[in-house]
């Protein structure tokens, strides 16, 4: 008896199984234009989920650039620390993600 990966959650499922014990996913009758559109699907979801992640890091980028020049912050406050601190992790976050992005998108061509 082996393990794998179930093709909807990827979860561990034994090779031996029907269906999968946690999304309920019939094993047995799966044909390739089913396991095509559930690799779609999934496809999807992550590049929806790296897109809001992205949209987040643009969030705390513009953020702590606007708190930073729009309040007459005093250097080397807290404050200014502090908005400085987003814009960069909002910055470094952003770059990353959107590679991620790029070579998820790459990847499923």
């Amino acid at each position: 008896m082996a393990v794998i990966n179930c093709p909807s959650c990827k979860k561990k499922v034994s090779d031996k199984a029907k269906h999968c014990n946690h999304c309920h996913i019939n094993l047995s009758e799966l044909d390739s234009a089913q396991l095509a559109s559930i690799n779609r699907v999934t496809l999807i979801n992550k590049t929806q989920r790296l897109m809001n992640y992205s949209f987040i890091a643009m969030l705390l980028f513009c953020g702590g650039f606007f708190f930073m020049f729009s309040e007459s912050v005093a250097p080397n406050s807290w404050q200014y620390n502090l908005a400085m601190l987003s814009t960069i992790i909002g910055f470094v976050m952003y770059i990353i993600i959107r590679a991620m992005l790029l070579f998820t998108k790459r990847k499923a061509r």
